[in-house]
């Protein structure tokens, strides 16, 4: 399928209509998977569709920062205007309900280039119909991605809705990905404390978490949305691909789940470095509080001695100096005793 490699690479940046890659899926064709552009896309939709075979559906994947990409899908993919609203909502919580005749999903992916920061999460916005599925993002974005390799490498889902349960599985395999990340990073983090080099883990540490509560914060709905889309699905969904996507819900949930509990262990090592840094400043403050007692004799003596007032003991006398001396020495003493004491 080299064609199929070669313009979809081509696209990936968008065409004149935004489009970065349109794959047309006819499992009764002796190609079952073909990529074509938004002309090809266009012609299908206003003329070929109607006449061609049921199992045929076409999945368009739109750039949304390309000013043609909104309407193009106003003038060729008569999608509800209930699609339309989402992506002008600005909303970028979690949700999958019904449209009409269609489902309209607004789903939280990272960046191609994920670094591990929080920033790096995007809203995909998606509409399913049993003939026509349409995807869109304003940045690239993993899942996406990896559900677009599949299908240059010649997955052809049967279904408009078997497309999206690839789609949340990929979603669900990315998430994975990031989770063993993360657990790396806290595996060498925790080392590192063990070993008693503090350097600058809070901070990290507090990057990891804040990237975790977003995915957390942004993704939790999506099992409990698709589950209640589920109780009751649209006619033209079969009953076996229902099942697939409520399997795909379960594997989320568990990412979830595991997600949690890398917060929970981030939270424990925070804690546990606030307590070395506590430690550390009381073992700071203790000798800070010792030399300042010890240094208190002194300090009181030259400054009765240096009042330069009539009637100072000790001023005529030949062996003043030695016995003042041993007076400071003798309170710096029992003060020393004193600190030493209350600290054991």
């Amino acid at each position: 399928m080299p064609a199929l490699h070669d313009l979809a690479a081509n696209s990936y940046g968008g065409d004149e209509a935004g489009l970065i890659c349109g794959y047309l899926f006819d499992a009764a064709a002796p190609e079952p998977v073909r990529a074509i552009d938004s002309a090809q896309a266009a012609a299908w939709l206003d003329a070929a569709a109607p006449s061609s075979p049921e199992s045929a559906f076409l999945w368009l994947h739109f750039n949304l920062s390309h000013a043609q990409a909104e309407r193009w899908l106003l003038r060729h993919a008569r999608l509800s205007d209930t699609f339309y609203e989402t992506l002008h909502e600005g909303l970028p919580s979690t949700r999958i309900e019904r449209a009409d005749d269609s489902l309209i999903a607004v789903i939280n992916d990272v960046h191609f280039e994920f670094s591990f920061e929080p920033s790096d999460i995007s809203t995909l916005w998606i509409s399913v119909g049993p003939r026509l599925v349409v995807t869109a993002r304003t940045k690239p974005l993993r899942s996406v991605d990896a559900l677009r390799t599949a299908v240059k490498a010649g997955d052809a889902p049967r279904s408009s809705t078997e497309l999206l349960e690839h789609l949340l599985r990929a979603q669900a395999d990315v998430l994975v990905k990031i989770v063993r990340g993360v657990t790396s990073r806290i595996d060498r983090i925790e080392d590192e404390l063990l070993a008693g080099r503090l350097d600058h883990k809070r901070a990290r540490l507090g990057v990891l978490r804040r990237l975790l509560v977003r995915l957390q914060r942004l993704l939790a709905p999506e099992p409990a949305a698709l589950f209640r889309l589920l109780q009751g699905p649209p006619a033209w969904m079969a009953e076996p691909d229902a099942q697939e996507l409520r399997g795909s819900t379960e594997e989320f949930s568990v990412v979830l789940r595991d997600m949690q509990a890398l917060q929970e262990r981030i939270k424990l090592l925070q804690e546990e470095i606030a307590a070395n840094v506590n430690e550390d400043n009381n073992r700071s403050l203790f000798v800070l509080t010792v030399v300042t007692v010890l240094a208190l004799p002194i300090n009181i003596l030259a400054g009765l001695f240096g009042m330069n007032v009539g009637g100072i003991p000790l001023a005529e006398h030949k062996h003043g100096f030695w016995i003042v001396v041993a007076i400071v020495a003798s309170f710096t003493a029992v003060a020393a005793w004193a600190a030493f004491r209350k600290k054991r």
